[in-house]
């Protein structure tokens, strides 16, 4: 069976080496090209090639904003990106966009091509620079979640945060001085610290403030 291909870059030269690639492949038929995101969303739809290679950095819609836009239509098209860059965000925001292969255009031809095949046939093509990532990723141990602060508890600690003083913020908050000290120590063992300023500066670290 032929694999119809969508070459989607905004560089005419590497566009036209793709292409040219593709081509010489007996098993593999280049149906279209684009230079944009919105182009290749357009194409894709009215193609309904089998593989679309995707550039990740276009000015407009970026490659993976593209594929997920292909995706979300339920067409059987699956996408590789294809790209220069390996750090980790766009990685992993191109498989989180829902690309089957992310290559990088340095790969050797014979590369480029398996995984044409690859992604057509159903699988997942990655670089071996992606795959350790993702190793690297799923071996991580998963930080704990943030600790649920109360609502009180964290309004205290806002005020802490603008400089007040317990009494000061008794006043504002129209309770005891004491009832202000008892939320802060339970806010203190919740973020696993021991005085004012590391509570409000972890809270900060975890988003909480």
């Amino acid at each position: 069976m032929t694999i119809r291909a969508l070459v989607v870059d905004d560089h005419p030269v590497v566009r036209a080496g793709l292409v040219a690639l593709l081509d010489a492949a007996p098993d593999i038929r280049v149906v279209g090209t684009a230079s944009s995101g919105e182009d290749a969303i357009g194409l894709a739809a009215e193609l309904l090639p089998d593989v679309v290679l995707m550039d990740l950095r276009m000015s407009g819609i970026d490659g993976d904003e593209a594929t997920a836009s292909i995706l979300a239509t339920g067409q059987q098209t699956r996408v590789i990106i294809l790209t220069t860059y390996e750090n980790d965000d766009a990685i992993l925001r191109a498989i989180s966009a829902g690309a089957s292969g992310y290559l990088l255009k340095a790969a050797p031809e014979e590369e480029l091509l398996a995984g044409v095949r690859a992604v057509a046939a159903g699988e997942v093509a990655l670089a071996p620079s992606v795959s350790r990532l993702l190793v690297r990723r799923a071996a991580a141990p998963t930080p704990p979640p943030a600790p649920a602060l109360s609502p009180r508890e964290l309004e205290v600690l806002g005020l802490v945060a603008d400089g007040l003083s317990n009494r000061a913020i008794g006043e504002r908050l129209f309770v005891g001085e004491a009832t202000v000290k008892t939320h802060l120590l339970h806010a203190f063992a919740k973020l696993g610290v021991d005085d004012r300023t590391r509570a409000v500066t972890r809270a900060m670290e975890l988003g909480l403030l």
